[in-house]
């Protein structure tokens, strides 16, 4: 029994032990540190680090372009933290530049736990120092940059007793492009030139008229680089970035921006606190004023001659397209996607037409846009899935797309087509009753065959009632009978009005009744899975209330007309959205399951909440 328990153990130290040499091994990693930027004559610190102690054979790789002041010196570390032990080494290195230019320094290498690591290439640009005669920065630059200062400090950060020059901080605009075509992209940027300990700025751009304008998404937080300009080495970043989208021709302005910056200033005292404290030295906030100058922008017009396919696209583009089915049958649901993939100003296009066959039934396409804004424009896809039913049974083609757009490279328009699908529509096992269809509404369908009934005649017999009609009985009826019919009339259209107008407020009344009803038998019908079934119950609860509530035949009925009634109801704009836009998401959802991705319980909520609203609105 002992010897089987220390079997276990050792079993058991084995594998931690080879456990945690495991993941030592994983977690060990080698890095360096250095700037990407220096200035040539001042020194920088080179860093590599190992998350461990246990080490040997460190090498550096060449770094004869610079000169070595100082090392390599290592120092080690070793911390715990919640209980858990952790130790680094660090190897450092002081470097000078030698002589301007960008320099590559190769991989270090070290071993430990048996391995030998390698730390990445490190590339570091060389800045030429201040010229002698720099000073004069700001102002307007050439080119498509323009950099402007102004304003006025208490004192300067050097000797703390002069002003804050505009060649010390500054702004420069720049545009990529200034001359440039009708809704082609362009890059705005503001970017901050300092040598100051500028600590905050703020201001807000003007509208720009004439341009579509999104902002380009930049890190939270900003980090200052160096960059040689005008002769002398500015702490820089770029401080916004828009995308602008020209809407209209000619020259057009993009004007002047102010903000307020913040600089933090070191002021000598002569208070003996301060000297003996912070040596004579204290620190305080200056506020200056930055202007950046106007920047006008060239817009020429698109080309003449547009194709009849041009749907506003100004960028570089693709397109593809397929379809769920060519076999199916009458009644059935196909789909035909587009998809529209590049770079421009995809936000601005218009949405393609599809030509389907007459016979077929056509709803409005669902758009998707999966597109993020970047430096050259909108780039992604949009998806665009136009739905339509056949009604008939037949061979049909269905055409492919042109989309034309005008290509900024080439300067000039490009057509992309492509390629028509066959249908085969086979026979339906439905009804026989002949079914045509006009456009898109389902409520302009007509039933063939139930028009007009056959009427019966039965034998008319005909019988002399006297030879003098002047004066007789049938005489003065022929007189009377028009009059009494005619009163007989009156009475009953004034009835059958009353009537009508009483059962108009009855089932205006009993509509939110009827439809809480049909409400509940499509929760049932969700609960079986019936999703056919369902999503028919709940278009029958949504066109049964709009038509007992607003008054409107069911043979009338359409999405704009209800639009319109609910509107003048007094209904806000974003219930008659809602409601439009469930009716479409449900009859996408009926016609097109497996491409819809519409639930039955999002469907369910969405029409419920919408008859609390409706029913709000609508009170009589």
């Amino acid at each position: 029994m002992k010897r089987r328990t220390t079997c276990n153990n050792i079993v058991l130290l084995a594998l931690i032990l080879l456990t945690s040499g495991r993941v030592y091994a994983d977690e060990l990693s080698f890095t360096v540190q250095a700037p990407s930027t220096v200035v040539q004559g001042n020194q920088f610190q080179l860093a590599y680090s190992i998350n461990t102690q246990t080490v040997k054979d460190f090498r550096i790789g060449n770094i004869s372009d610079f000169d070595v002041l100082m090392g390599p010196s290592r120092s080690s570390q070793i911390s715990i933290i919640n209980g858990k032990k952790s130790s680094s080494i660090t190897y450092t290195y002081v470097l000078r530049g030698r002589k301007e230019g960008t320099y590559t320094i190769p991989p270090a290498t070290i071993t430990a736990g048996g391995k030998t690591l390698e730390s990445k290439s490190v590339k570091i640009k060389v800045l030429p120092p201040d010229e002698p005669s720099a000073g004069q920065g700001g102002g307007t630059s050439s080119g498509s940059s323009t950099g402007s200062g102004s304003g006025s400090g208490s004192s300067a950060q050097s000797s703390g007793s002069g002003q804050i020059s505009e060649s010390d901080l500054f702004l420069v605009t720049s545009a990529n492009k200034t001359k440039v075509f009708e809704q082609e992209a362009i890059l705005l940027t503001y970017k901050v030139y300092t040598t100051l300990n500028l600590v905050q700025l703020n201001g807000n751009m003007p509208d720009l008229k004439g341009f579509h304008m999104q902002e380009v998404d930049l890190p939270t937080n900003k980090e200052f680089t160096l960059e040689h300009y005008r002769g002398r080495n500015y702490k820089t970043l770029v401080w916004r970035q828009f995308v602008l989208f020209p809407q209209q021709t000619g020259t057009l302005e993009i004007p002047s921006v102010t903000y307020e910056a913040t600089i933090r200033q070191q002021v000598r005292t002569a208070d003996p606190f301060d000297i003996f404290f912070n040596g004579g030295s204290t620190y305080t906030n200056v506020e200056k004023t930055l202007r950046t100058p106007k920047l006008n922008i060239e817009v020429s017009p698109l080309p003449a001659g547009r194709p009849a396919s041009y749907y506003g696209g100004v960028g570089d583009f693709s397109i593809s397209s397929d379809i769920s089915t060519q076999e199916l049958k009458e009644n059935e649901a196909v789909t035909v996607r587009l998809v529209i993939s590049g770079t421009g100003n995809m936000k601005l296009l218009k949405t393609p037409e599809l030509a389907f066959p007459t016979d077929f039934e056509v709803y409005d396409p669902k758009v998707e846009n999966n597109f993020k804004l970047k430096t050259g424009g909108l780039s992604g896809n949009k998806v665009i899935e136009y739905l339509a039913i056949p009604r008939h049974a037949g061979d049909y083609q269905i055409p492919g797309f042109q989309f034309s757009y005008f290509d900024t490279k080439s300067k000039e328009y490009k057509t992309l087509t492509t390629s028509p699908y066959t249908l085969k529509v086979n026979r339906g096992n439905g009804s026989t009753t002949a079914v045509t269809s006009g456009y898109v509404n389902k409520e302009d369908l007509r039933l063939l065959g139930e028009d007009i009934r056959y009427i019966h005649l039965k034998d008319a017999h005909l019988q002399q009632r006297g030879v003098s009609f002047f004066g007789s009985t049938s005489y003065w009826l022929f007189y009377l009978i028009p009059v009494l019919i005619l009163l007989t009339t009156i009475l009953v259209w004034r009835k059958k009005a009353i009537e009508n107008a009483n059962v108009a407020k009855v089932k205006t009344k009993k509509a939110n009744k009827v439809a809480s009803k049909r409400l509940k038998a499509a929760k049932a019908l969700m609960a079986g899975g019936n999703e056919a079934a369902f999503y028919d119950e709940t278009l029958k609860a949504l066109w049964g209330y709009t038509s007992d509530k607003l008054g409107i035949p069911v043979a009338s009925l359409s999405k704009d007309n209800i639009a319109t009634e609910l509107a003048a109801k007094g209904a806000p704009e974003t219930t008659v959205g809602e409601f439009t836009a469930l009716l479409s998401d449900c009859e996408f959802a009926r016609y097109a399951p497996a491409i819809s991705g519409v639930k039955m319980q999002d469907i369910y909520e969405r029409t419920v909440n919408l008859m609390d609203k409706l029913e709000g609105c609508l009170k009589s």
